[in-house]
């Protein structure tokens, strides 16, 4: 299937798309799908640094701190072209304004959203996921902190609720095909 976001005004035409949200809302299954559903490559922002830095994002957390961690998270996603490809994102990728709208200059940014209480159930130790936090803050904390972030980036907001993957992934094409 292909598709292209067309712009107003003398912007490219967005060819890519970075999916934002919460940890553990299910950014890497659903971009994994829906680039073979689009035709497109795929990247995992997550998987990626942790590639390149040598450390496990729970490690670079702990030898850099939180705001090291959003400067070398940043350093990386500014670093990437989403265009042509799905782009799942770290949570925490919303902190950098900068790396946002470099994404988007090329990617339509798709935010899947869930609820704190089911996110709390997909989460069993955020520490060892490596999830950007201050000590002692819970999924609800989380989510109220980055829900303002992550609806301030997006293009499209897709509630995961009670969706499983291949409908989300369905949920998504809709609006891309639709804008």
């Amino acid at each position: 299937m292909r598709w292209r976001m067309t712009n107003s005004g003398s912007q490219p035409d967005k060819t890519g798309v970075v999916l934002i949200g919460m940890p553990g809302v299910g950014k890497s299954t659903v971009g994994v799908l829906l680039a073979k559903r689009l035709g497109l490559g795929f990247l995992d922002t997550d998987v990626h640094i942790q590639a390149l830095e040598g450390l496990r994002l729970s490690e670079i957390i702990q030898q850099e701190s939180l705001a090291g961690f959003c400067r070398i998270e940043e350093r990386h996603l500014l670093s990437i072209s989403p265009a042509g490809c799905v782009t799942a994102t770290g949570g925490s990728a919303v902190y950098s304004e900068r790396a946002m709208t470099h994404l988007h200059n090329s990617a339509v940014i798709v935010h899947l959203d869930l609820e704190p209480s089911l996110l709390k159930q997909r989460l069993d130790n955020m520490d060892a996921r490596g999830v950007v936090r201050t000590p002692g803050q819970t999924v609800a904390d989380l989510y109220r902190e980055r829900s303002p972030l992550y609806r301030r980036y997006e293009d499209m907001r897709i509630d995961c609720g009670e969706r499983s993957p291949e409908e989300v992934v369905a949920a998504i094409v809709n609006g891309l095909v639709s804008r």
